[in-house]
């Protein structure tokens, strides 16, 4: 796993994620499945390098200070931000326990989702992969899908 810095080009938040792998990174993004966590914007991208002020190698500061940064420069309290990552973590938890009642079918899913959808297929928890373009065409012939919030990876690649 590879920890990320991003920034939201709408709003310039700035948060952290983890990828499987650069190429799992860039494949999310190229799919449109990438958001900001705050805003929900979609134009994220991989922040500027910066150092890491006030805590590198010392356990007295804050391990992300400069990440921190924009959040207070922008009015976000310490106990917002506390809340934001609450948030976060129990929406991650719903989402892990759905997904261990799901089944995975990759990116079959556009073509899973409309045989349930149309009864050809008997109804079952599923999910996979499925770019932007074909999520809206899902959407337009009423075929009820939900992204979801936090990238997943195939069974086979978790640790």
């Amino acid at each position: 796993m590879i920890l990320f810095d991003l920034q939201c080009g709408q709003c310039s938040h700035r948060f952290e994620a983890w990828f499987a792998s650069s190429p799992a990174y860039e494949a999310q993004k190229e799919r449109g499945q990438l958001a900001c966590p705050l805003c929900m914007g979609s134009a994220v991208r991989k922040a500027p390098m910066a150092p890491r002020l006030n805590g590198v190698g010392r356990e007295d500061g804050p391990p992300h200070a400069v990440a921190d940064a924009p959040a207070a420069a922008q009015g976000v309290s310490e106990a917002d931000m506390a809340k934001l990552h609450m948030a976060m973590t129990k929406a991650a938890a719903a989402q892990a326990d759905m997904l261990k009642q799901s089944q995975w079918v990759g990116n079959k899913f556009a073509e899973q989702a409309r045989a349930i959808h149309y009864g050809e297929a008997p109804a079952q928890a599923i999910h996979g992969e499925v770019d932007k373009a074909e999520a809206k065409n899902l959407h337009a012939e009423g075929v009820k899908v939900a992204p979801l919030l936090f990238p997943v990876v195939p069974p086979e690649q978790q640790n």
